[in-house]
């Protein structure tokens, strides 16, 4: 008797294709301070992600029957949810103790991120038999990862200078997408399945007469 056919999938928030080219320019800008540059001036041991792969992971749904992907993409359509402006933070080796990429922090003002987080989460348990992941969410963009001996380089520090200054970014998403991730020796690839609309984002105070000063620098 055959196996049933699975897919890898995953649920996720792309940025604005300009933001992300910016992104893997800092990022190029980045692994260069982690020295010995091999191919391209990119360092021996490191792959820098294309743009176009650049995302923000909502949730990791895992290897699931390839006939729940219907099941999955209505219950994100259902999805009553929204998103705030979410704008990069501090640059992240993960995972810190054995670190195997290099992201940027994303965060938000109002906790919206982590609440669609949550959305998401209950939607899917509630509409397939899945559980989701006990780690504390942490919201990022992974821009570039690291081989096995350049992980145990940064992890013995060696290379470590500080990364450049984050570029000053953010953005409002619009909808969400249900990936599934091809695995491949040369790195994932990532097929676009569906996207879902998300509510538009509320806001009781415009004129950041909540209380909270905006920045203009994440304009």
């Amino acid at each position: 008797m055959s196996r049933p056919a699975t897919a890898r999938l995953f649920v996720a928030i792309d940025p604005p294709a300009a933001m992300r080219e910016q992104l893997a320019a800092w990022a190029r800008l980045a692994v260069a301070a982690m020295g010995a540059s091999g191919r391209n001036g990119v360092p021996r041991g490191v792959r820098l992600l294309e743009p176009e792969t650049m995302h923000l992971t909502l949730c990791f749904i895992g290897s699931r029957p390839v006939e729940e992907i219907e099941t999955i993409a209505t219950a994100l359509d259902g999805l009553i949810a929204s998103s705030g402006e979410l704008s990069l933070g501090a640059p992240l080796w993960l995972p810190p103790r054995s670190p195997r990429s290099l992201a940027l922090e994303v965060h938000d003002r109002r906790g919206e991120l982590a609440a669609l987080h949550g959305v998401v989460q209950a939607a899917l348990a509630d509409a397939i038999d899945w559980q989701p992941e006990r780690r504390r969410f942490r919201g990022h963009v992974t821009v570039a990862r690291l081989g096995r001996e350049r992980s145990r380089a940064r992890r013995a520090g060696v290379g470590g200078q500080v990364p450049p200054p984050t570029p000053q970014l953010s953005f409002v998403p619009a909808e969400v997408v249900l990936y599934r991730s091809w695995l491949a020796p040369a790195g994932a690839s990532y097929e676009a399945l569906t996207t879902s609309a998300l509510c538009a984002p509320s806001d009781s105070s415009p004129d950041g007469e909540d209380g909270v000063d905006e920045d203009p620098a994440l304009r």
